[in-house]
């Protein structure tokens, strides 16, 4: 279950655009593009100039200039409002596929965020090195968890054996928690969870292209 708190009464949508918005920006700066406007950054991303204008407002963004925003303000703006002044580390438990892939995919896309350790039960996976993450076994979890000084953690367990995490994750203080398992995990108030059921998702999806299929029959 998620507990759904968000400090300064952003709301958690609003959170996900700017990261987002983040992201986009820093394509363009890649791409030598320094200033963007708000209906060019809302077509990017399929709303309203008006929604991207309200979210920037929300965080006290503004800007005067005729050019748009200035793209490498803009990213500093938002960095200060999601990022903590320390590197945030994270910590990843099950190491199959999917921990791997997230594990590989993730490392090195931001400076605040950084996994530091994984934690498998698998005797081929345990104290090597995997996409760069030491992995250790699970026994060593909460040792682990003060060492590297880890605040996250993501969850890529296999599902049946999922809710058997949550009492040591619990224990070792851990403040937010993206669960990759299709099981729904109870946690106290103060620990922040994101589910992300890849098969929800998928059957979302279809559910679309289904109807779509639908309309153009008629």
């Amino acid at each position: 279950m998620s507990i759904n708190f968000v400090p300064n009464n952003i709301p958690e949508r609003t959170i996900e655009r700017l990261s987002e918005y983040r992201r986009t920006l820093l394509d363009c700066l890649d791409k030598g593009i320094t200033h963007l406007y708000s209906h060019t950054l809302a077509g990017i991303h399929g709303i309203t100039a008006v929604q991207v204008r309200r979210d920037l407002m929300l965080i006290g963004f503004s800007s005067d200039t005729k050019r748009g925003y200035d793209a490498r303000v803009l990213v500093e703006f938002i960095g200060d409002i999601l990022d903590d002044r320390n590197v945030m580390n994270i910590g990843v438990v099950g190491m199959g596929n999917i921990g791997q892939a997230v594990t590989g995919y993730f490392t090195g896309k931001r400076s605040k965020l950084k996994i530091t350790a994984a934690f498998d039960i698998d005797p081929e996976k345990v104290n090597r090195t995997i996409a760069g993450v030491p992995c250790y076994h699970f026994d060593e979890f909460q040792e682990k968890v003060r060492k590297h000084n880890i605040k996250i953690i993501l969850l890529s367990s296999p599902t049946s054996v999922a809710t058997t995490f949550v009492e040591p994750i619990i224990k070792a203080g851990i403040r937010g928690v993206l669960n990759f398992t299709s099981k729904p995990l109870n946690f106290p108030e103060g620990i922040y969870v994101e589910d992300y059921d890849i098969i929800t998702l998928l059957e979302k999806v279809a559910y679309f292209v289904k109807e779509c299929e639908a309309l153009k029959r008629k």
